[in-house]
C-alpha cells in the first residue's frame, strides 16, 4: 500500500474518521479528575486537547474556508491556543459536552466537505487532520504525566509483535549493550525537507544539503547504555554538562530520566524521558555529539544508489506494525532492534517511533520559508530557543510520522516520549 493522499473527497472523510477514532479511543476508561488534571505547569488537561481540535477545524474549515459563522462561540476563549493561560484551563465542560461539541464541529465539516474546492484544499485538509494527530500524542503524554509515578513501578511484561512473536521486556538487549556501533555515512550532498502537500511549512522547500562523512548510532541510546551515564556520576560531574545544562540540573536536582524505572527489563528499551541537556551530556560522556537535524535526516532517508530521498526510512509505503512502534501500538517503548523491516538504506534502525530524537539544530526555517496556514505555527519559534527533535514516539499518529518531520521543544522540556542517539 503507498502513502495516502487525501485529494479526494472520499480520502479526506475517511481521514477524518480514522483520525478521530483513535482521538476517542484515547479517552476511553478516563476519569473526570484525569480529564481536567493539569499534571504539568506547562501544559493543558487531556479534555482541553479536545475542545482545542474542535475550535481549531470549525475556524479553519468552517469560518475562514466557508465563510459560515462561528460554531459554540461561547468556547471560543477558553479553546483558542492565545486565550486562557494554561493554568485557567482545567474548567472543562464534561465529557459528554465535549462529544457534542465535537459531533457538531464534525457534521458540519462533512456537509461542507461535499462542495468544498478539495483539490485547492488539499494542504490545508492535511493540516487539520495532522493538528488533531499531533494533539493526539500531547494527550498521550499528559495522560501519562497524571499518573505517574505508579505506571513505573511494573514487573516485566511481555510484548506481542505484529509478527506472533514474543518480545520479552526483558530480553537480552539485541544490539551490543555498548555506545559504540556506529554507522558511516560518506560525504555528499542529500535533499532535506519536502514538497508534500502533507508537508508542514516549516518543512519546506526540499533543498540540497552537502554534509562531510560522519559517523551515527545504529539505534537510539538504550536504558542500558544510560545507566553507565548513571552509574558513573553523570548528573553530580559537571564536565559532561554545557554551562546552562548544569545549572538547569542543579537547580532541578534532576538525577534521572523522568520516565525511568531501576528494573534492568528495560535496558534494552531507548531512553525516553529525557531533556536536550541530558542527551548532550550523556554524548559528552560517551565521546561523541548529537547530530545534527540534517545529519539525521540524511542518514534516515537519503537513498545514495538511487540519488533520491525517501519519505520514510524503508521506502514509501506507510508505517504499519511491521516497521515501528507508533500509533500507541504498545503504549509504551519497544526494545531497539525489535523492527528490522524499518531501517533505512543506511542500516539506521528505529529512525521512526518508539521515541523522539533530540538533535543539535536549533529550530529554523529553511531558505525560501513561507508560513501556513498563520505565522504563529512555525515562524514565532524560529526564536534560537528551540531544539529540533525528529523520529516520532510510541504515540505519535501515522499522518505525523516522516523523515521530514521536525518537532521543536524548549532544551530542557522532559515530558514528552524523548531520546537520542549519537554521532560523531
Amino acid at each position: 500500500m503507498k502513502s495516502k493522499s487525501i485529494n479526494s473527497r472520499d480520502a479526506i472523510r475517511n481521514a477524518l474518521q480514522e483520525c478521530r477514532t483513535g482521538t476517542l479511543k484515547l479517552f476511553e476508561g478516563m476519569d473526570d479528575a484525569t480529564f481536567c488534571q493539569q499534571a504539568h505547569p506547562d501544559f493543558s488537561p487531556p479534555g482541553w486537547h479536545l475542545g482545542h481540535i474542535a475550535y481549531t477545524e470549525a475556524l479553519w474549515l468552517l469560518q475562514r474556508s466557508a465563510g459560515y459563522p462561528p460554531v459554540f462561540p461561547e468556547y471560543h476563549r477558553l479553546f483558542a491556543a492565545d486565550g486562557l493561560p494554561k493554568a485557567e484551563r482545567v474548567h472543562l465542560p464534561n465529557m459528554a459536552e465535549m462529544r457534542y461539541y465535537l459531533d457538531t464541529v464534525r457534521e458540519k465539516v462533512l456537509d461542507y466537505l461535499e462542495i468544498a474546492p478539495v483539490g485547492e484544499q488539499e494542504r490545508l485538509w492535511s493540516f487539520i487532520i495532522q493538528h488533531e494527530s499531533q494533539h493526539c500524542e500531547t494527550i498521550s503524554f499528559v495522560s501519562r504525566l497524571a499518573i505517574m509515578p505508579s505506571i513505573y513501578c511494573v514487573e516485566a511484561i511481555n510484548i506481542v509483535s505484529q509478527q506472533g512473536i514474543i518480545i520479552s521486556a526483558n530480553a537480552p538487549c539485541p544490539v551490543p549493550n555498548a555506545p559504540s556501533e556506529m554507522i558511516e555515512i560518506p560525504a555528499g550532498e542529500f535533499e532535506q525537507g519536502s514538497d508534500s502537500s502533507d508537508a508542514f511549512d516549516n518543512e519546506r522547500p526540499a533543498h540540497r544539503l552537502y554534509l562531510d562523512i560522519y559517523w551515527i548510532d545504529r539505534y537510539p541510546v538504550t536504558c542500558g547504555q544510560y545507566r553507565q551515564f548513571m552509574e558513573a556520576g553523570g548528573y553530580h560531574n559537571s564536565s559532561f554538562w554545557s554551562s546552562e545544562g548544569w545549572e538547569w540540573v542543579q537547580k532541578n536536582s534532576v538525577r534521572q530520566p523522568l520516565y525511568w524505572s531501576d528494573d534492568s527489563c528495560f535496558d534494552s528499551h531507548p531512553v525516553c524521558g529525557v531533556s536536550w541537556y541530558e542527551a548532550d551530556a550523556f554524548a559528552r560522556f560517551a565521546g561523541k555529539r548529537l547530530p545534527s537535524e540534517a545529519e539525521w535526516e540524511k542518514a534516515v532517508c537519503w537513498d545514495v544508489v538511487k540519488g533520491s530521498r525517501r519519505t520514510y526510512p524503508w521506502g514509501e509505503d506507510p508505517p504499519d506494525a511491521s516497521r515501528c512502534n507508533h500509533d500507541n501500538l504498545y503504549s509504551q517503548t519497544t526494545p531497539v532492534g525489535a523492527f528490522p523491516a524499518g531501517a533505512s538504506a543506511y542500516g539506521v534502525c528505529d529512525a521512526l517511533g518508539n521515541v523522539w530524537e533530540w538533535t543539535s539544530s536549533w529550530f529554523e526555517g529553511y531558505e525560501g520559508f513561507e508560513f501556513y496556514p498563520y505565522a504563529g505555527y512555525s515562524q514565532v519559534y524560529f526564536d534560537r530557543q528551540h531544539r529540533v527533535l525528529k523520529g516520532g514516539s510510541w504515540a505519535t499518529r501515522p499522518r505525523a510520522l516522516r523523515g521530514s518531520f521536525r518537532n521543536w521543544y524548549h532544551p530542557w522540556v522532559r515530558q514528552l516520549f524523548a531520546g537520542f542517539r549519537c554521532a560523531r
